[in-house]
């Protein structure tokens, strides 16, 4: 189940990039500008994603139970799929990931097992189903989900301009308390009654909370935080580096953390060749001795 869960949670932590690494003043004082000029700019750098996509990735996977690190080779086409191979350490093929707009391939090759499911299929199987389109803007380095018709809230944070979506105060600092890293500085957390009362409150509006950290220069997204408050389930994406513009600014270091209740996912990617061009193979054969997964 540990190996199946590995490849079902793969292409939710693909990034692209090759280049120079970018650095970040944090004792800078930045300007104070709305939270309509932040959103203006950043929507400026938001760029039209490439509709092929290959890359390498070294991965160190970080799990409840287990630690593990391993090697990928990353393929996407825009709107179409996302393809990766899994190779462990010693070069030889572990499993084989396949997802597409409404479907998800998974071959085990160690237990010569397979899935292939639909969308429903896929959450009664493995309890979460990845979206290719999210998947394929977070190759791109994206602000995934901001919206230029959504109205936000600025601050500044260690030398970042922070937008917020502008649910009520108590929401966001919910948000920050359950967070497993509470960014808010000077910031009290709720107590346990009014942060449950608070909590319950969410559910009844549906109420998710998104953060956007962007450069103060260049205005290119670093982290993207979205935290549901229904469920307490918190995604702490960070583009640690990227690229110069031989590169298009892609990134090429990304971290990426899941949490629930009792359970925290982490993993960390590191970028070592990119290639734009098209087409791409994308093969995905099961072979006849496979068994359905139990």
């Amino acid at each position: 189940m540990r190996r199946h869960a590995l490849a079902l949670l793969l292409p939710a932590m693909v990034a692209s990039a090759c280049g120079s690494r970018r650095t970040v003043s944090v004792d800078r004082e930045l300007p104070q500008r709305s939270a309509e000029k932040v959103l203006e700019r950043a929507m400026a750098m938001q760029t039209m994603p490439s509709r092929y996509y290959s890359a390498k990735a070294d991965v160190e996977l970080s799990m409840p139970d287990e630690q593990r690190s391993f090697k990928a080779h990353l393929r996407s086409v825009k709107d179409s799929a996302v393809w990766a191979s899994v190779v462990p350490l010693l070069g030889i093929e572990a499993a084989r990931v396949l997802l597409t707009p409404d479907s998800l391939k998974i071959m085990d090759r160690i237990n010569d097992q397979y899935f292939v499911g639909d969308t429903g299929a896929t959450r009664k199987r493995f309890g979460l189903v990845p979206e290719l389109a999210l998947l394929q803007r977070a190759l791109n380095g994206e602000a995934i989900a901001l919206d230029s018709a959504e109205r936000y809230r600025v601050d500044r944070e260690d030398g970042l301009y922070v937008l917020t979506s502008r649910e009520k105060r108590r929401f966001i600092r919910a948000a920050e308390d359950i967070s497993p890293s509470d960014t808010l500085t000077r910031d009290r957390d709720m107590r346990e009654r009014r942060l449950e009362r608070t909590l319950r409150k969410a559910e009844e509006k549906e109420a998710i909370v998104h953060r956007y950290h962007f450069e103060p220069d260049s205005f290119r997204v670093a982290r993207v935080q979205v935290v549901n408050l229904m469920n307490d389930k918190t995604a702490d994406l960070r583009y640690e580096e990227r690229g110069g513009p031989e590169a298009q600014h892609l990134p090429t270091r990304i971290r990426i953390t899941l949490s629930e209740p009792g359970r925290v996912v982490s993993a960390l990617l590191i970028i070592t060749r990119i290639d734009l061009e098209g087409p791409v193979q994308m093969s995905f054969r099961i072979p006849e001795k496979y068994e359905p997964m139990p």
